[in-house]
């Protein structure tokens, strides 16, 4: 069973190094991580078997470096994306879904729904970059994102569940303001 703020692999995840990688990232970005057997014992929670050896080729492919955290002891830290090259630590899941609500307050433009799809609509450009906080934040009622230019197609996990979805997105962006 997970803890809070954590999220397991799901079932649907493949057992590749993509996808290892992938995973490493999350556990990063999502909490403090002091050691590579820490994050080992965090795989392994996950279904993820991993030796000290691929571990730690993984960590320098995905540029982890180690950081001094918020309580002083260094911590494993992947870069941002975009603009924005500076390692990150574990973010708690407030601070992620208020950076959501900010994004959305500033680049929300319309969110529609039919049956599982919601159509979030942003100025031109800052689709991507409002796609990739949503992935970051977790909402497990969305199963994915695809962004274009100033659109983004959110599929539910819930076949009905496209208008929940626009309405919480909805309440976000109002939320940020």
């Amino acid at each position: 069973m997970s803890s809070p703020g954590r999220h397991a692999v799901p079932a649907s995840a493949p057992q590749t190094k993509a996808a290892r990688q992938a995973r490493i990232r999350a556990l990063l970005a999502g909490q403090p991580v002091r050691s590579q057997a820490e994050l080992a014992s965090l795989l392994a929670d996950d279904g993820v078997q991993v030796t000290q050896a691929t571990l730690s080729r993984d960590l320098v492919e995905i540029g982890a470096v180690r950081v001094r955290g918020t309580e002083g002891s260094l911590v494993y830290a992947v870069r941002g994306e975009g603009g924005d090259r500076s390692p990150r630590m574990g973010m708690d899941q407030e601070v992620l879904d208020a950076r959501l609500a900010k994004l959305c307050a500033e680049l929300l433009v319309t969110a529609e729904a039919s049956a599982n799809m919601v159509v979030l609509r942003t100025p031109p450009g800052a689709a991507n970059f409002l796609a990739l906080a949503i992935d970051h934040s977790v909402i497990p009622s969305v199963l994915g994102t695809i962004a274009g230019d100033d659109t983004i197609m959110l599929v539910t996990r819930d076949p009905d569940g496209g208008d929940a979805v626009a309405a919480r997105f909805l309440e976000l962006a109002s939320q940020g303001a």
